[in-house]
């Protein structure tokens, strides 16, 4: 076959994958405008997904099986008025592709709401039930905006002519100045926490009208960043790490070291005229019913306070919050230096002395590698079970989405698509292959007398992250270094105390140490609510981060139970991600659109 002929079968395969998307696009419009359940479930396969991000439910919601989709469907688009589905210019054409081991034609379609413009994905096979029509097996939609309420980006970015030889009146650096101070209105969002999750949803707030103020507890933007350990580089590769709007410059590592982090936060905190306050401490908030929003006490740099009065207050410190101490036995005899893992620095001082790290996840084991670098005689304390995934290749696995290209908001709606019930499938797939390319290692591991585990349901370390916030090991390094014996293993079971000189173990001996690393993690979010808001909002909202009972994270980036009280965390790709959807819900709520709180 020539190259012509080739280029001609191509071209006519990739128009029959068009046609077939164009296809059931239009009749699914004409389903859904008829409001006719069955007619709507025949479009899909029995075993179908459909996971909605606001555009339908103004939640995030997955529904599993042809009668529950239809029927939600049916059910909320008489509100929600969906129509207008095309295949649009400008994003990544559909195409024959292979999801969870079916064959598929995947086609981003964009879509209008009564309220809002929507993207979205669908998946289409034959022969799944026998039929040789296609059918939808995974469908994804999600409101991408509101209507008069677009994002000041693209054609739609101001003019700057309000500072076009403004002479005598303030330039850019005058109104950036006064804006920041508050000095004349209150913040209509006080967001908490400068890091990744704080600047993405105040960046995306900013854009659609949000007057936003990010509180950050240390003295410049990035220095969550830059303060943890001296070592510290991301687990993950620059491609899926980019904030909204403004991605890393070509020539950056792959792996970005921390302080790069945490100078580009800072950078990144100006380019987008972000309010920041630093060095500013949240001390206490309480909701106030009658005057709907909240009073919420802050503390300055030179202990000076402020009290502020927000509409909306969302909490954006990181998966976890408090470092977790534990008791250990005899600990408070111990004569060396005991530091939780969040205030160690580097191994510099320790050359030639002993240390014992209680923990054996990713920072335990990076802050192993850095000790040992540094020439410490280095022992890692195993509690429990652990999931040892390495690096590269195998967590790299998981930005597979990211490593097929297009644009980047296009990869960011196929990481979106998952309900609970695929996600939990792929990661158990992908957790196969990790478990073969890691093999020497896992079985090196093992004959040190290592405890590992490939998570609960043999979902890997992923489904612990969402599940509990840790748990692993992103190996860098560290494994190679036990399975040789120049960095120790010991068992908790072993140590019967902790004394003066170290820990005490079963057998009568004592293994010295000078210094002690708890790297133990932290209390759960709930533990930062409890001290921020009380006790009574923690039984109102519930557990904040971990899966709920639909399968998605609870009280994360959507509605809480409480009235202007949102969340976010996560890596900076699920920020970057969520923080549209979250701002999106924040707008609607202050326009009156939707009830500012979702049931209990």
């Amino acid at each position: 076959m020539n190259d012509f002929d080739k280029g001609f079968l191509e071209f006519q395969a990739a128009r029959q994958v068009r046609q077939s998307a164009e296809d059931w696009l239009a009749a699914f419009e004409t389903a859904l405008r008829s409001g006719d359940a069955a007619r709507i479930g025949a479009l899909f396969h029995p075993d179908c997904h459909w996971r909605d991000i606001l555009a339908f439910t103004w939640h995030i919601t997955p529904a599993e099986g042809q009668d529950k989709v239809s029927s939600r469907l049916a059910a909320e688009q008489p509100v929600a008025g969906a129509h207008g589905f095309h295949l649009p210019a400008g994003r990544r054409p559909p195409r024959q592709i292979k999801r969870l081991g079916i064959d598929s034609i995947e086609a981003i379609f964009e879509f209008e709401t009564i309220l809002g413009r929507g993207a979205g994905i669908v998946r289409l096979s034959a022969g799944l039930d026998g039929a040789e029509e296609m059918k939808a097996w995974h469908l994804l939609t999600t409101l991408e905006s509101l209507k008069g309420h677009e994002e000041q980006i693209g054609t739609k970015r101001p003019t700057g002519a309000a500072f076009s030889r403004n002479f005598g009146g303030d330039n850019w650096a005058d109104v950036r100045r006064k804006a920041s101070a508050y000095d004349d209105r209150e913040p209509e969002v006080l967001v908490i926490g400068g890091a990744q999750s704080g600047l993405s949803i105040a960046a995306r707030l900013n854009q659609v009208g949000m007057d936003t103020l990010v509180v950050e507890k240390w003295p410049r933007i990035g220095d969550s960043w830059r303060k943890r350990y001296h070592s510290l580089a991301l687990h993950n590769s620059i491609h899926l790490n980019h904030l909204p709007y403004l991605e890393f410059p070509p020539n950056w590592p792959k792996y970005i070291p921390k302080d790069m982090l945490g100078n580009w936060f800072e950078f990144y905190a100006d380019a987008m005229s972000i309010n920041c306050w630093t060095d500013t401490e949240f001390v206490a908030g309480s909701w106030d019913e009658a005057a709907k929003c909240w009073t919420v006490c802050l503390r300055r740099g030179d202990g000076s306070e402020r009290v502020v009065k927000p509409r909306h207050l969302v909490f954006a410190n990181g998966v976890s919050s408090y470092p977790m101490l534990p008791d250990v036995p005899g600990l408070q005899d111990f004569k060396g230096e005991v530091i939780h893992s969040e205030g160690f620095d580097s191994g510099a001082a320790w050359h030639g002395k002993n240390a014992l790290i209680l923990g054996t996840g990713s920072s335990a084991n990076d802050i192993a590698l850095d000790l040992h670098s540094h020439g410490v005689n280095t022992t890692l304390i195993q509690r429990g079970s652990t999931t040892v995934v390495s690096i590269d290749p195998s967590a790299r696995l998981n930005e597979a989405v990211w490593d097929e290209g297009g644009p980047l908001e296009d990869c960011d709606l196929v990481a979106s698509s998952a309900t609970p019930p695929l996600m939990l499938k792929a990661y158990k797939a992908v957790v196969k292959r990790m478990v073969e390319l890691d093999r020497d290692m896992i079985e090196g591991l093992k004959r040190i007398g290592f405890k590992h585990d490939i998570g609960d349901d043999d979902a890997g370390h992923q489904m612990k992250y969402f599940r509990r916030g840790g748990g692993y090991n992103l190996d860098a390094g560290s494994s190679a270094l036990m399975i040789k014996g120049e960095l120790g293993l010991l068992q908790y079971d072993r140590i019967a105390r902790m004394t003066a000189s170290g820990a005490l173990l079963t057998d009568g001996t004592t293994l010295p140490a000078d210094l002690v690393v708890l790297a133990t993690g932290y209390f759960p979010q709930m533990e930062l609510v409890r001290r921020a808001l009380g006790d009574a909002m923690v039984a109102r909202i519930g557990p904040v981060w971990g899966i709920g009972p639909d399968g998605e994270l609870s009280n994360m980036y959507k509605r809480t139970p409480q009235a202007g009280l949102w969340f976010i965390a996560g890596g900076l790709a699920q920020c970057r991600i969520n923080s549209k959807y979250l701002a999106l819900q924040i707008k609607a709520v202050d326009l009156g659109l939707i009830p500012a709180a979702r049931p209990a």
